[in-house]
């Protein structure tokens, strides 16, 4: 495929879809969509392990048990549809209903490419700046949205501090904290959205050391703990921009299938394709082009 063609192509569907005025209208469950494969998990009988029991202080669950899914993680705080719209993520019923058909196709591409097992998806920005985690949260929220399935963001760029103002709960501990400390365990690390069966793990509050940190065995073992505990969550791995950070080249083993954002005009189709070429051909799943 001629990477450039496939570029400007992209471009010019982006300009047309920018002069066309957005018509006013919700977005609906009924829609027609293509059809998405039956992911892992679905039909697993989880045994009756009696009530999760939680700790009043902040809500998170204090059993920490394999046969858990985290759909039943408890939503303390969960965002209004008024304040999903001032923080600009997605929800079923959404008035633009054109952002929400994008993140449906997005997910039903990544899932059928998967096929029927959980997977890990890198999110990473082509741009010279941190600012991918609003896309990587959304992205995660829709396949949130699915009822059969959760999702767990893992946000592993310690340089952007967006992350919190998308949360409903207060975080604190991250990644790099648990890789920095044995003594800190991932159940820690884990906090409700204010989206339903989505969950977070902020970046942590050690930046200086994230290289040696995310290349650590300790980091290798929270992704392969993360990914294998619950075999209906599809994992959403935020990185800092691929360009200019040795962290996402790190992370990239971590992921089954790499998603790149595209900054609108701020790339160019050179530096998309060098970018791709970069990459495991396995895993790169495609681009997102970002107004």
């Amino acid at each position: 495929m001629d990477d450039n063609k496939l570029y400007k192509a992209l471009l010019k569907s982006q300009e047309e879809r920018r002069q066309h005025k957005a018509q006013p209208g919700e977005a609906r469950s009924e829609e027609q969509f293509r059809k998405e494969r039956p992911f892992a998990g679905t039909q697993r009988r989880i045994p009756d392990l009696g009530p999760i029991v939680t700790d009043a202080a902040d809500h998170r669950p204090t059993v920490y048990d394999p046969a858990l899914s985290l759909g039943m993680i408890a939503n303390p705080k969960p965002w209004t549809q008024q304040q999903l719209r001032e923080k600009k993520i997605i929800y079923p019923g959404m008035p633009d209903k054109r952002v929400m058909d994008a993140y449906r196709e997005l997910r039903i591409q990544l899932r059928n490419r998967a096929g029927d097992k959980g997977f890990t998806v890198m999110y990473s920005s082509l741009g010279n700046d941190s600012g991918s985690v609003l896309t990587a949260y959304n992205l995660a929220a829709a396949f949130a949205m699915d009822a059969h399935t959760s999702a767990l963001l893992v946000d592993c760029d310690p340089h952007d501090n967006a992350l919190p103002a998308l949360v409903s709960s207060k975080m604190g501990s991250g990644v790099t904290d648990y890789v920095a400390d044995a003594k800190v365990d991932i159940k820690s690390i884990l906090y409700p959205s204010g989206v339903d069966r989505l969950t977070v793990v902020p970046a942590g509050t050690r930046v200086s050391h994230a290289v040696e940190l995310f290349a650590a065995a300790r980091m290798r073992d929270l992704m392969q703990e993360l990914k294998y505990r619950y075999p209906d969550r599809c994992i959403i791995l935020n990185t800092p921009p691929i360009r200019r950070s040795t962290e996402a080249r790190i992370l990239e083993r971590f992921a089954d299938q790499i998603v790149f954002g595209v900054p609108f005009g701020d790339v160019t189709a050179e530096t998309a394709a060098e970018c791709v070429d970069a990459v495991d051909p396995q895993k790169f799943a495609g681009l997102v082009f970002q107004e």
